[in-house]
C-alpha cells in the first residue's frame, strides 16, 4: 500500500494552493493530489454555463503568492482555469495529480498515527493509500447533485430543462425563450450572458428578490500601478485595497444596515429604467449579507433589462405545462427552455465515509475550530473558504496553518495533532454566517460553532490571519502526541511541549 506524508484531496483552486504551500514551506514531506475528475480547475472546469465568472475579484481570489495580471478583474471561468494550470506548472505541482482517483472513504487509526484513504480509481478499481496527515479540499457542494426542487407538471414541458451545473454542449438558445428559475449569482451571470449571445428573450423568474451590487469588471487601480510597478509590487497593493474595501463594506452592512440597504436601493433604481418596479422586483425581505450579495459587473444585468430582452418576474410556480411555466398569480411564461438555476447541494468533504479508531464520524456533530479542523478528528484539515469575501483568502491561510502544523509536529517529534473542545458551549449555528436557502438547508451537516475562540468562526480576514499565521499552535484547545505505535506515550497522555 502506498503512504505519503500529506494526501490532499481536491484539484481545484484550494487543492492547487494547498499543495504549492506545502512544496515551499514543507519540502521533505512527500504529497499527492487526488482528483476524482479528469482535470483541475475544480468549479472553474466544472461549470460550462454562459458567462459563468468570478463572483468577486480576482486580486483577493488569485493566490497570495502568484499575481493575477489580466485586464479584468472579474475574470470569466476559462481565464481562472487558465491561471490554475499556469500556477500548477510554474510550481511543478502537475505531477503530484492523480485523475480520476475518487476517495469515498477515510479511516483513522491512532495506534498508528495514519490514515487508510479508499479511493475509487478510473471509476472500476479500488484502491487504498495511506497518509500522515488528510487536507481535504474538496469544496462545500455536491458536484454530482445539484438542489433540484420539485415543479409538478415537469415533464409535461415539452422543451429542455436542467441545472445550470449540468448545462448542455450542444445548447442552442439563439433567438429562443428562455426562463430561469433563480435570482442568485448563477443566474444573474446567465441571463446577460445569454442576452449577449443572441437569446431571443430571457426572463428570471424569482420567488423574492436578491441584493446585487455593481462594479467595474476592470480594476483601473491595478491597471495603472502594473504599467509602472513590478506585477508582483502592483498586485499586493491592489489586494491590500481591496481585502480593507470588502472588510469595510461588510461591517457597515452589520453596523448600518438601512444606510447600505438604501444605498443598494439607490444604485439599482438608478441602473435600471425610469419608473421600473424596483420595491417589487429588487427590494429584498432581509438585510445586505444575512444572504449572499450578488455581484453585477458593469451593470450587465442591469443593461440586458434595459434592452428589453430580459425581464425579472417575482412570483411562485404553480405548475409546468406544455409550452412553458403557469405561476401562482396566473400569468403563464411562455418558454421554449426552462434553466432551474435553483441552487446547489451542501455537501461536506465530498460526503466521503468518516471513520475514527473504527467509529463513524459525523462531521456536523463536532465544532468547528478556526474555521479549518474539527473536533476530535486528528491529522484532518478541510479548506473552507470566506462566504463574505474571496474563498481563497481563507483558503490560503489555512493551507499556511497546515504548514505549520506539520513543522510543529516534525521539530516536536510528534505524530498526531488533535482540536479538543474541552469547555466549549454551543451556539445553536453553524460554521457559515449565512440565511441562504442552501445553508439553511444544510443545517447538521456543517460543523457547530462554539462560543468561545478558537471554536469562533469569525469570517474576518485580519482576525484570521493574525490567529493562523502567528497565533500560538499550542493554544489550549489543539494538542499534539506522541502516537502508541511509535513511541510509549500513551495516546491520551498529551506531550511536554513548550508553546510557541
Amino acid at each position: 500500500m502506498e503512504s505519503l506524508d500529506v494526501l490532499i484531496v481536491g484539484a481545484g483552486i484550494s487543492g492547487i494552493g494547498g499543495a504549492v504551500h506545502l512544496s515551499k514551506k514543507c519540502p521533505e514531506r512527500s504529497f499527492a493530489i487526488l482528483e476524482g475528475r479528469d482535470a483541475i480547475g475544480g468549479t472553474w472546469d466544472l461549470f460550462r454555463y454562459p458567462g459563468i465568472r468570478s463572483d468577486s475579484d480576482m486580486h483577493t481570489l488569485g493566490f497570495a503568492f502568484k499575481p493575477w495580471t489580466h485586464e479584468k478583474s472579474i475574470a470569466d471561468a476559462p481565464s481562472i482555469l487558465d491561471y490554475l494550470h499556469e500556477t500548477a506548472r510554474e510550481y511543478d505541482i502537475e505531477k503530484a495529480i492523480r485523475y480520476n482517483h475518487r476517495v469515498t472513504k477515510i479511516e483513522w487509526d491512532s495506534n498508528a498515527a495514519r490514515w487508510t484513504v479508499t479511493v475509487r480509481k478510473d471509476g472500476t478499481d479500488t484502491v487504498q493509500m495511506q497518509c500522515r496527515f488528510l487536507y481535504m479540499c474538496t469544496g462545500y457542494y455536491s458536484y454530482t447533485e445539484p438542489y433540484q426542487p420539485e415543479f409538478a407538471g415537469r415533464d409535461r414541458f415539452t422543451g429542455p430543462v436542467f441545472h445550470p451545473q449540468f448545462w448542455p454542449e450542444d445548447l442552442d438558445f439563439k433567438g429562443k425563450r428562455t426562463v430561469v428559475i433563480g435570482s442568485g449569482a448563477t443566474a444573474v451571470t446567465i441571463i446577460p450572458a445569454m442576452v449577449n449571445e443572441g437569446a431571443g428573450h430571457v426572463t428570471m423568474l424569482q420567488r423574492s428578490p436578491t441584493w446585487f451590487v455593481s462594479r467595474p469588471a476592470k480594476d483601473a487601480l491595478a491597471n495603472r500601478l502594473r504599467k509602472i510597478l513590478p506585477h508582483r509590487l502592483a498586485y499586493a497593493i491592489t489586494r491590500f485595497k481591496n481585502i480593507n474595501m470588502q472588510a469595510y463594506f461588510y461591517g457597515l452592512t452589520q453596523r448600518k444596515p438601512e444606510k447600505v440597504r438604501a444605498k443598494l436601493l439607490d444604485m439599482t433604481t438608478q441602473a435600471l429604467p425610469a419608473g421600473y418596479d424596483v420595491a417589487t422586483h429588487f427590494t429584498p425581505s432581509y438585510n445586505p449579507w444575512e444572504q449572499r450579495l450578488c455581484l453585477v459587473p458593469d451593470a450587465d444585468l442591469f443593461e440586458a433589462i434595459k434592452s428589453g430582452k430580459a425581464e425579472v418576474v417575482t412570483d411562485h410556480v404553480e405548475r409546468f405545462d406544455e409550452t412553458g411555466i403557469v405561476l401562482k398569480s396566473g400569468r403563464h411564461l411562455d418558454a421554449d427552455i426552462i434553466v432551474t438555476a435553483t441552487g446547489l447541494k451542501m455537501e461536506i468533504m465530498s460526503g466521503v465515509e468518516l471513520l475514527v479508531d473504527g467509529q463513524p464520524r459525523r462531521v456536523g456533530q463536532t465544532f468547528s475550530y478556526k474555521g479549518c479542523m474539527y473536533s476530535d478528528i486528528p491529522n484532518l484539515a478541510s479548506s473552507f473558504g470566506y462566504s463574505n469575501a474571496s474563498w481563497t483568502l481563507k483558503a490560503d491561510l489555512i493551507s499556511e496553518y497546515v504548514c505549520r502544523l506539520l513543522n510543529h509536529m516534525r521539530d516536536t517529534g510528534t505524530d498526531i495533532c488533535v482540536a479538543e473542545p474541552h469547555g466549549v458551549g454551543e451556539t445553536g449555528e453553524g460554521m457559515m454566517n449565512l440565511k441562504s436557502g442552501y445553508v439553511q438547508r444544510a443545517q447538521g451537516l456543517v460543523p457547530k460553532q462554539g462560543d468561545i475562540d478558537p471554536w469562533i468562526v469569525h469570517h474576518n480576514y485580519t482576525m484570521d490571519k493574525k490567529l493562523m499565521r502567528y497565533g500560538k499552535l499550542e493554544d489550549g484547545a489543539m494538542h499534539f502526541y506522541r502516537a502508541k505505535g511509535a513511541s510509549n506515550v500513551a495516546m491520551d497522555e498529551p506531550l511536554a511541549i513548550a508553546a510557541e
